[in-house]
């Protein structure tokens, strides 16, 4: 019989992972039961030809079959790891713990039926593993029939998973990134930006440096501008296509003069929804004014029915996953801005309307307030921005990944 050398756990990791599994074992292990009537005998079928391999019974543990066995019929390999033993199949590392019921699979805990056990040296793994979560992990590829024992490989063998970058992200992320206003629309201002300096001047930058940052941590990025142009409001989030998983409108706050307006500082990420507050809607309707600098036919395309969209399902989706990604960028900014966190807010922006993925608008600071003013025409400052936004759109999408355990490189979220 081949064997494998099995690892000499570590006392204190293996007792903490038992002590893990012992308190979500009732959640988890009990969802799943081994298949009924396991066969004496387990024939693999491969295009180089059949292995038959014992099925083991195990009152305790359940039926089990070899795992070296197994690696060699489908031409897999082992090594350990510590209190683990990893198998690789397919390209696919499985990594299981001795006496546990459960696996890693892409960082995640996954129930077993049965217990990963040692017998004659040898390593066993719970039959389900070979008759249900194979066949589930490499779907089209392996197949297992239950009436004849018998677990069946495709001629074709699958690709491996895409590497993951060294942030943990899987390659293919794309972010769309727009820098607000521009053209004819130079956006506010300001009272204490140099002079010539307004608000579609630090967009642009902001947006370059951004950009700079996301791609550097391997992120695809679109621009909406690259230059000192006018982009419809209406256009901007068709920019965020099918293969794009996120849109970033940047921009600049500013109060009208009135007593005390200068005071006012900081920063705050809004999403699309009605706007809840008097301030909500005095920067919607801010932002929202640069559709009078649009031809009249392509200002009415901005006017999207908003109740629409809230009632669009997947859209809702977005929606709350652009909440998600409004309140990282506001962790994030807090420790490197110096002036006033205003939270996650929301409001009915045109720019965001036409974004058919989460979508968020940024107020990076005022520029009516002097401290904000010196931060954002910084380049020190500018890039410290840029990087905790970036830091924060990887958490994100490490999140998002976490939650669908889809793979990015396929294409981004789909239609």
């Amino acid at each position: 019989m081949s064997k494998l050398a099995l690892p000499s756990p570590r006392p204190v990791v293996t007792f903490a992972i038992i002590v893990l599994v012992a308190a979500i074992l009732p959640t988890i292990v009990f969802a799943t039961v081994a298949p009924p009537g396991a066969p004496e005998t387990l024939v693999v079928a491969t295009p180089r030809g059949e292995s038959r391999l014992v099925v083991r019974p195990d009152s305790s543990a359940g039926p089990g079959v070899s795992a070296a066995q197994l690696l060699n019929a489908l031409r897999g390999s082992a090594r350990a790891d510590g209190s683990w033993m990893e198998l690789t199949i397919g390209g696919r590392p499985f990594r299981f713990l001795l006496g546990a019921p459960v696996f890693l699979l892409n960082d995640r805990l996954e129930p077993l039926a049965g217990l990963v056990y040692e017998a004659n040296d040898s390593l066993f793994l719970p039959f389900q593993f070979v008759a249900e979560i194979l066949p589930r992990v490499f779907t089209g590829f392996y197949r297992y029939d239950a009436a004849e024992g018998r677990l069946l490989e495709a001629t074709e063998r699958p690709k491996p998973p895409a590497a993951r970058l060294p942030n943990g992200l899987l390659p293919g992320h794309v972010v769309t990134v727009d820098a607000g206003h521009g053209g004819v629309d130079p956006g506010n201002p300001g009272v204490f930006f140099p002079r010539g300096v307004t608000e579609k001047t630090i967009t642009l930058k902001m947006g370059f440096l951004l950009r700079d940052e996301l791609k550097r941590r391997g992120i695809g990025v679109v621009m909406t501008r690259t230059t000192d142009t006018l982009i419809d409001l209406a256009d901007r989030g068709a920019y965020c296509t099918e293969k794009c998983d996120l849109f970033v409108s940047l921009h600049v706050n500013s109060l009208a003069r009135r007593r005390g307006y200068t005071s006012t500082s900081g920063f705050e990420t809004y999403f699309l929804a009605e706007a809840k507050t008097e301030e909500a809607e005095r920067v919607e309707a801010m932002e929202n004014e640069a559709l009078r600098f649009e031809a009249p036919g392509n200002a009415s395309q901005s006017g999207t029915d908003l109740g629409f969209i809230l009632r669009d399902l997947q859209l809702n989706e977005y929606l709350r996953e652009s909440a998600r990604i409004a309140e990282m960028v506001q962790d994030e900014l807090d420790p490197v801005h110096t002036g006033v966190n205003h939270g996650v807010k929301q409001a009915n922006f045109a720019v965001l309307r036409t974004a058919r993925r989460p979508a968020i608008l940024i107020e990076l600071g005022y520029s009516t307030n002097e401290s904000d003013a010196r931060l954002l025409i910084n380049k020190n400052s500018q890039r410290a921005l840029a990087t905790a936004i970036a830091d924060a759109v990887v958490d994100f999408l490490l999140e998002y990944e976490r939650k669908t355990g889809s793979a990015a490189d396929s294409g981004g979220r789909g239609p």
